[in-house]
């Protein structure tokens, strides 16, 4: 039977939910939950949801106490060296919500299908399981329910059992404890890699589109898989491996050469990720402006031979910029018309983020096939 309060806090989380749902394309394109972001929450701030607490204070003073009559006013608005405003606030209410939680509202509102791993990509991890009973172990571990059936099987046996007087004392012969096997569970991993232009057209705007499309990225696809793991690569005519920091911040002069990343990306594929064992995605980000035709040419052989047949998604994210030319999603669309389709949708899929607002369509973009 649900207690009243926990209908009530039920019927909060419902109310939360919807107005979460309800303002999703507003978090999907501000980084206002980011910046609140834990190890497995997020504070959301939503206005105008008041949660009833109790609030203490000084009751010197107050209605009724000091100098005044029945029926006058306590005090008028406006009077004081620090006159308040007549306008009614905003109530703020931060609330912590699971990033699971928050997958599924993402899913909800996008319509995005769950995704399906690879048949064969599976890591066999060890768990302890609790499965058996054994006479010896820590008070921790004690089966409350084995151990008194054991004491009132021995009374029984003796005779010492009073159906008149039933006290059931077990003795230390009659605990039981319980006892755990280590099993084989299988588990799915995921790895995404992602790649950014960190040229000089790309700028601050540029990344911030970027941090917020790779969060909900990153959120999606922890609720389908049990580990993820996340690297993160920055390139102009070089490319390097970065920490996560440093991929959102750093910015570099120079030209752009995007088949630096998809190399340095390969090589991460062959050395750490097999196909066998892994659930791959490779997103890359960019404002389209790369240096040569040789070089486009280059990144379709490497996406073609290697990064497409090796991963579960390769995403291409072009961001508007004021310096770049956005002609390589073109070169994309135009030696992978299908998107390197298979059995399953397209392998390579492409999407164009001009403003904060279109992050929404974005994402839907990129998993609505539930690769």
């Amino acid at each position: 039977m649900v207690s009243k309060i926990e209908q009530d806090h039920q019927r909060f989380r419902q109310i939360v939910r919807g107005r979460i749902r309800k303002d999703l394309r507003k978090f999907l394109s501000k980084g206002e939950m980011i910046g609140r972001e834990g190890r497995r929450y997020v504070s959301i701030p939503l206005h105008d949801i008041d949660i009833p607490t109790f609030r203490y204070g000084d009751n010197s003073g107050g209605v009724g106490m000091g100098e005044g009559g029945e029926g006058d006013g306590v005090g008028k608005p406006g009077q004081g060296d620090n006159a308040g405003g007549e306008d009614e606030g905003r109530h703020v209410t931060e609330v912590d919500v699971s990033l699971e939680e928050l997958a599924d509202i993402l899913a909800e509102e996008l319509e995005l299908p769950r995704i399906k791993p690879r048949g064969a990509h599976r890591i066999s991890t060890m768990r302890d399981k609790y499965s058996g009973i054994r006479n010896v172990g820590p008070a921790s571990l004690r089966h409350f329910k084995r151990s008194y059936r054991e004491a009132l099987k021995r009374q029984l046996a003796m005779g010492d059992y009073d159906p008149d007087d039933p006290v059931i004392i077990p003795v230390k012969e009659d605990l039981r404890f319980r006892s755990w096997n280590e099993v084989r569970k299988p588990q799915s991993n995921a790895a995404i890699i992602y790649m950014m232009d960190v040229s000089g057209s790309m700028g601050d705007e540029q990344k911030e589109l970027v941090r917020l499309e790779a969060f909900w990225i990153d959120t999606w696809l922890r609720r389908n898989y049990e580990g993820v793991e996340s690297r993160y690569v920055v390139h102009d005519v070089r490319a390097a491996e970065v920490d996560r920091e440093t991929f959102f911040t750093l910015r570099e002069d120079g030209g752009t050469r995007i088949s630096s990343a998809f190399n340095l990306c390969k090589e991460m594929l062959e050395e750490h990720y097999d196909p066998n064992d892994w659930n791959v995605y490779v997103f890359h980000f960019s404002d389209g402006d790369n240096s040569s035709e040789n070089d486009n040419r280059l990144c379709v052989k490497i996406l073609q031979d290697h990064l497409i047949p090796n991963s579960n998604m390769v995403g291409y994210c072009q961001v508007a910029s004021a310096y770049g030319s956005g002609n390589f999603i073109n070169v994309l669309r135009e030696a992978f018309p299908d998107g390197a389709a298979d059995e399953d949708g397209p392998q390579l899929i492409c999407s164009k983020i001009n403003s904060r607002d279109d992050i929404h369509e974005s994402l839907r973009t990129l998993f609505k096939a539930g690769r």
